[in-house]
């Protein structure tokens, strides 16, 4: 029996079964990354902030010495480069493990 030009069911029952794992596949990476803790610094250490991979603050860490009432803006500095940072980690290690399967589903959306 022919299928639209295709040999039998057989093949595109295959293609089903391969589209299924990856996107169990996919998912599996997704739960991964939420679960992935990201640590990043600011001002040599000074600044240090810990993410989840859904971007949600775990903690964050001021070094007293970072610490100068007459320039409190140096310090809000520190802790927006070090946010920025720990987002960028982030995003480039989604892009990277989820790159894959953007290419692969890429005609199918």
């Amino acid at each position: 029996m022919k299928f639209n030009g295709f040999g039998g069911g057989g093949n595109m029952a295959q293609l089903m079964r391969q589209a299924q794992k990856m996107q169990q596949d996919m998912l599996a990476k997704q739960e991964e990354l939420k679960n992935t803790e990201f640590t990043a610094q600011a001002g040599g250490g000074m600044v240090e902030v810990t993410l989840t991979g859904e971007k949600k603050i775990v903690s964050l860490k001021i070094k007293p010495e970072a610490v100068d009432p007459d320039d409190v803006e140096m310090l809000e500095d520190l802790i927006v480069a070090a946010f920025q940072e720990g987002f960028d980690l982030i995003d480039k290690e989604t892009q990277e493990a989820m790159g894959p399967y953007a290419g692969m589903l890429g005609g199918l959306n």
